[in-house]
């Protein structure tokens, strides 16, 4: 049986606080087996018998039952976090640039043929795919690296509606989901 991972949005930000331990926790009481969340941002690799979409909804029950607030869940089989991994969508960058790389996950297909258009020396859209987005933040001279990210993305959102799902990880944070 291989790994799912499950990416949660919006916790640990304000009011909507979840302890990783209470959150392995809780899954493990469910049945899902060799839990384990990685770092503080909601990020759990588990071993679990079931479809992906019925684990993604019966996890976003979980948590609203058990925390009294609702997350959006983004899952990702072992698999296609290994694809990930094995394409090095940030090869190409520059080793010695001084930025910071991001994936942005989504639960559903994205349009086809969507492109994006990124701030020169700022933001940067390495690569679209079906379900992610791939952006280089570049650091600027106030130290921070992504505030350009919102501007980029306006028009996504602003095309795909308010309502879709999708979260935002630093891509040290999807190297380490799988053992």
């Amino acid at each position: 049986m291989s790994w799912d991972i499950a990416f949660l949005r919006g916790i640990n930000l304000g009011k909507r606080q979840i302890k990783m331990a209470a959150l392995a926790a809780c899954l493990e009481a469910s049945g899902y087996a060799e839990v384990r969340t990685i770092l503080a941002s909601g990020n759990i690799r588990f071993r679990h018998r079931g479809d992906s979409e019925a684990t993604r909804i019966e996890l976003e029950s979980l948590i609203e039952t058990q925390f009294g607030f609702k997350v959006g869940v983004i899952m990702r089989s072992e698999a296609q976090i290994r694809l990930m991994l094995a394409e090095h969508p940030f090869g190409a960058l520059d080793p010695a640039a001084d930025l910071t790389c991001h994936v942005l996950l989504f639960q559903a297909p994205l349009p086809t043929g969507l492109t994006l258009e990124g701030i020169a020396g700022h933001t940067e859209i390495l690569r679209v795919d079906p379900r992610e987005i791939y952006i280089a933040g570049y650091r600027q001279p106030n130290g921070r690296y992504t505030e350009g990210v919102d501007a980029v993305l306006k028009p996504l959102y602003a095309r795909l509606g308010r309502d879709v799902l999708g979260t935002m990880r630093n891509w040290n944070t999807v190297q380490k989901v799988i053992p």
